[in-house]
């Protein structure tokens, strides 16, 4: 019993180290600006990548730094319900910027949109006084409030207390209710040069 858990003790430091390793090679994004030819964001853009796992940092069209992130612990299908703990698909803005969070920080983004809302008018699972709230929420209030039957609430954050276990994981977990979690040393990055009213593509 004794060997056995020094063998999973000795396998799971072996992974964090490997992770440490992995993240060691990681540019800051202040020089992969530098690097792709900007000296600032001045026009940022998020795309999501669910296939890849990965957070890109745009200026205008082009890339400048790719970023390993998780999601909904659902990860086949995109978000349709409340308490689905899948990850939306579509075209979002920042709405609001928390900068305390239990997550470290957290960019909430405007789930439900209209599209959203559109598609639960269609399939008739909210009523059309639902969907002109939504509509007036997202034309005039930035951010739609949480729906009983679509969810909400979702955005970019950190990871949290438990960041170094995480970030330096070397295989991607997805454990979050649908929002997009990245480390808390990522999410300062990108706080740097987004801020609310920036799209973010999430394919």
């Amino acid at each position: 019993m004794i060997y056995l858990t020094l063998a999973i003790s000795l396998f799971f430091f072996g992974i964090i180290l490997y992770g440490v390793i992995l993240n060691l090679r990681n540019i800051p994004l202040s020089e992969a600006i530098l690097k792709a030819g900007y000296t600032e964001i001045t026009n940022p853009k998020i795309i999501i990548d669910r296939q890849n796992y990965t957070l890109g940092i745009y200026e205008d069209s082009v890339l400048i730094k790719n970023y390993r992130v998780s999601f909904g612990k659902s990860v086949l299908t995109p978000k349709t319900r409340a308490g689905d703990k899948a990850t939306p698909v579509g075209v979002y803005k920042i709405c609001k910027i928390y900068t305390k969070h239990k997550y470290y920080k957290f960019f909430q983004i405007n789930y439900p949109n209209l599209e959203d809302g559109a598609n639960a008018l269609r399939k008739g699972w909210i009523s059309q006084k639902e969907f002109n709230d939504i509509k007036f929420q997202f034309y005039y209030e930035g951010c739609t409030k949480y729906h009983n039957l679509l969810g909400g609430d979702i955005g970019i954050h950190g990871i949290g207390e438990l960041n170094y276990i995480f970030k330096n994981l070397p295989f991607v977990y997805n454990w979050t209710n649908g929002s997009i979690a990245m480390s808390n040393e990522s999410i300062e990055e990108i706080y740097s040069v987004i801020k609310e009213g920036t799209e973010v593509v999430i394919k």
